[in-house]
């Protein structure tokens, strides 16, 4: 078990080190380090190879498939991007320059935790100038439509860590995309009020027609579809996951509503719905691979002796010591998905001690979804890629206004945690 134990420390370094691939290390490393420490390849025996790899296969995944099949019916139907034309427009008319930028991020967020692809750049091309124009300065403006990865990653439905966590707390989606998206919002707001004081204190003001002409390229008009029809299959989506129903047959009676709100034949929308299914691949492997390999790490005994080792703080809080791992781990990882090698094992340490599983949920992805940024502003699909789509924006100067809040947001989650800590 010693040298099991060794040799999960190896591979959880290698994938947090990033210089090998993350899930094939995950697979591969728990295999050699299950056989190790003695475990069968199958057999009767209690524990083998095959029976921790088939308990990688978690009924999360069955909700995570529901969720795509909703978002499948509504990109195809065009809801989607009603919504997200609609978030940008009360942006501007609440906040101008700043409220523009703002709104295309939480669109660019919208899209990530839908999609499973956080990409600011979609929304960044368009509302990055016009912010501009209203302006904004360019390296806060891409800091801004930025923070959308905070929203995609705790927010959302499908980023591997995200999934593992859920799994292995035994929880479902619902409460804890609540407070993820609670997070998020509040690093947006934070950026926004900043940007706003700074415009008062620059005493910038447009009037009506300069507005009208720069905001008109991302106001256009939708055809049929309202808001109002575009946003109710989504919010009866959120209303039955928070009361716990099952969430794939939550997922395909929301899509169905947009069958028939968009008056679509339904093997059309069959199709659209199973569309929505090519997302599942990477999230199936990693929630498989992570939960494979966090299995092998309690069998061999490394949880227990993490546990030992911080019993003394767990103790006395043990959500706190969890936010607090999270956090420092995504710090140093820059990568929620990286983040996953010590977050899945500590979060067995901290359910063990007897607290919720979304108390403890919370902050095991959270610290980690904001404090990724926090350095460079991301190394995959975050700040490198809206600096290009933002003219006269550097990143260093970008990820150094996003700063102050990325930790606002920690403050948030913090509190948030110490709310979880006293009513759960």
């Amino acid at each position: 078990m010693t040298l099991a134990q060794i040799l999960m420390l190896v591979v959880l370094a290698l994938m947090i080190s990033g210089k090998t691939p993350l899930y094939l290390t995950a697979i591969i490393g728990a295999t050699i380090a299950g056989l190790a420490a003695g475990f069968p390849l199958s057999g009767g025996e209690d524990v083998t190879i095959v029976s921790l790899l088939n308990a990688g296969l978690h009924p999360v995944i069955v909700d995570m498939a529901g969720v795509l099949l909703f978002i499948g019916i509504m990109e195809k139907a065009g809801f989607l991007d009603v919504i997200i034309k609609k978030v940008i427009e009360v942006g501007r008319k609440v906040g101008a320059g700043p409220g523009v930028c703002t709104a295309g991020g939480i669109a660019a967020g919208i899209i990530g935790a839908l999609t499973g692809f956080t990409q600011p750049a979609i929304t960044a091309s368009i509302t990055g100038p016009a912010a501009i124009k209203l302006g904004v300065d360019p390296h806060k403006t891409a800091g801004v439509q930025a923070h959308a990865g905070h929203l995609g990653n705790f927010g959302g439905f499908t980023h591997p860590t995200m999934v593992a966590v859920i799994a292995t707390a035994g929880i479902t989606y619902g409460l804890i995309n609540v407070f993820g998206a609670i997070t998020a919002l509040s690093v947006f707001a934070i950026s926004y009020f900043r940007l706003k004081k700074e415009e008062k204190a620059k005493g910038i003001k447009l009037d009506d027609e300069e507005i009208k002409e720069i905001v008109a390229e991302f106001e256009e008009t939708s055809g049929e579809i309202s808001f109002g029809k575009a946003i109710f299959p989504f919010l009866v989506l959120l209303v039955l996951f928070i009361f716990g129903y099952p969430v794939f047959l939550v997922g395909i009676l929301a899509a169905l509503l947009v069958v028939f709100l968009a008056r679509m034949p339904f093997f059309d929308g069959e199709k659209a719905m199973l569309g929505g299914l090519t997302r599942i691949a990477t999230p199936l492997v990693a929630t498989v691979g992570f939960l494979y390999m966090s299995g092998v790490i309690r069998e061999v005994g490394l949880v227990a002796v993490v546990s030992e080792l911080f019993d003394p703080a767990l103790r006395v809080a043990p959500l706190i010591i969890m936010l607090l791992v999270s956090a420092l781990t995504g710090l140093f990882t820059q990568s929620l998905a990286a983040s996953a090698a010590i977050i899945i094992p500590f979060l067995e340490v901290v359910l063990g001690t007897g607290v919720s599983p979304l108390a403890a949920a919370v902050p095991a992805v959270g610290g980690a979804a904001l404090t990724q940024y926090y350095l460079t502003g991301g190394p995959v699909a975050a700040l490198a890629t809206a600096v290009p789509v933002v003219p006269g924006s550097e990143l260093k100067a970008a990820n150094r206004f996003q700063r102050p809040s990325i930790l606002g947001g920690v403050a948030v989650l913090f509190i948030i945690t110490l709310l979880l800590m006293i009513i759960m």
